[in-house]
């Protein structure tokens, strides 16, 4: 009996940390949902945006599930921690080098651009991997029950889901976003080297969090400008055409 009661304690103490480890994935994937944005604006077309999501972000969990099942080896060997750390940087030096126009000097967005739909799949769930080495150790590191971590990233990847869709659409209204998303991008990755470098120097967890929370307050500081020019086009050359048509009227008294 007393085995029987202490294993429902036990129980009940795991459920209270899911939201814990829920919240956890809800702030740490806010940089990780701008950048699986941005990869997913490589496609043309809102259809293929969204399959590129849904299909990578599943590969993404599959990806995870390993990653939770073998990080007790993992977190051993510093070599994955450089690695993501390397590829989350060289996106960011690939957004902010990139010129932002085509050939015809139209602007577009800075990530990368796919003709398939099975290019972006696979960057999309190597970028969520990246992200996945500082979150889940981050995870593991308040819980040491598989399931409850797993459950978690489960949660996580259906938020992920959820937030990535809503910054697709919001990448196209706010002017600084992306830019704030990437130097969010780019931190993580710093604090992925910092940890191989030497895990002393990584910051606090909640100095962290405050970053991202004062960069996204700056990308979503300012909307863009399109949208206000179009409206105010309307009236404008009503003036001028009145004028075109009174000018050409044809005399009433024909002599």
């Amino acid at each position: 009996m007393f085995d029987l009661l202490s294993s429902s304690s036990e129980w009940r103490d795991s459920l209270a940390l899911l939201p814990v480890l829920v919240a956890l994935e809800a702030v740490l994937s806010a940089d990780n949902a701008i950048a699986l944005a941005a990869i997913a604006q490589g496609l043309e077309g809102s259809v293929l945006q969204r399959r590129a999501l849904n299909f990578g972000l599943v590969c993404a969990f599959v990806l995870r599930v390993g990653l939770i099942l073998t990080a007790s080896w993992v977190i051993r060997f510093w070599q994955f921690e450089l690695a993501g750390a390397v590829y989350l940087l060289w996106l960011v030096f690939q957004y902010f080098t990139s010129s932002g126009k085509d050939e015809e000097g139209e602007s577009h967005h800075h990530g990368p651009r796919f003709t398939s739909l099975w290019q972006a799949i696979p960057m999309i769930a190597v970028t969520d991997l990246a992200f996945s080495l500082d979150s889940v150790t981050t995870a593991i590191a308040v819980s040491d029950q598989t399931w409850l971590v797993l459950t978690g990233g489960l949660i996580g990847v259906v938020a992920l889901r959820f937030m990535a869709g809503l910054f697709i659409k919001w990448l196209d209204e706010f002017e600084h976003l992306e830019d704030a998303g990437f130097v969010t991008v780019g931190l993580v990755g710093l604090r992925l080297l910092l940890k191989v470098v030497n895990d002393s120097y990584v910051p606090p967890q909640w100095m962290m969090i405050a970053a991202i929370a004062l960069l996204f307050t700056w990308g979503f500081s300012k909307r863009k400008e399109s949208e206000v020019v179009l409206e105010g086009a309307v009236e404008e050359p009503l003036e001028p055409i009145e004028a075109v048509r009174e000018s050409q009227e044809i005399p009433s008294e024909v002599p």
